[in-house]
């Protein structure tokens, strides 16, 4: 519900500011403010974009934590948009995430509320999904679900002559001599 509420909201508010911009500015005027603040907006980006793309390479070469870059990127990816998007309002709050100061206290107020439950490589988002346990003695990873059996196998050819001479047939798995239990017998 909030989040229509906004997507009605500024719209709204960016008629009300070209209205009244419109009373004290002439029409091309305000078009060559609302060109330029788009081409001056997607420079800041870019040039910030690069910086923070430096930091975040950073971190990874050296083993930190990437979570302030990435925050970082994706709020100058989100202001990019937001310079794009004709309006004043919006090219405020655009302008206002290109600030290194405002993005840091923006930063500290999302990492008060986000909890970050798990977190790996591979894992999925969702919730209840677990890492895989260590490898144990053997090098094996145990199996992520229980339900889920890993393991090789080999196919082997059966003699020619075993059965016509009423040898007993080749094992179900090598090195063992017992059936797998995947069959029945």
């Amino acid at each position: 519900m909030p989040l229509l509420l906004l997507f009605i909201a500024v719209p709204l508010l960016e008629i009300a500011l070209f209205i009244q911009l419109g009373s004290v500015l002439d029409l091309g005027w305000i078009l060559l403010i609302v060109v330029l603040t788009a081409i001056l907006g997607t420079w800041l980006v870019r040039r910030q974009g690069r910086g923070v793309l430096q930091q975040l390479q950073g971190s990874l070469e050296t083993l930190r934590d990437p979570t302030e870059p990435l925050a970082h990127g994706a709020m100058i990816l989100f202001s990019g948009a937001l310079l794009l998007t004709p309006g004043f309002f919006t090219d405020t709050i655009g302008f206002l995430l290109l600030v290194p100061a405002v993005r840091e206290a923006a930063f500290r107020w999302l990492r008060k509320r986000v909890v970050v439950r798990a977190s790996g490589a591979g894992m999925g988002a969702r919730a209840g999904v677990h890492p895989r346990p260590p490898p144990g003695p053997q090098g094996h990873r145990a199996p992520a679900r229980p339900d889920v059996i890993e393991g090789e196998y080999e196919e082997l050819a059966p003699d020619e002559g075993d059965d016509a001479a009423g040898g007993e047939p080749p094992p179900r798995r090598r090195g063992t001599g017992r059936p797998s239990g995947w069959t029945q017998d």
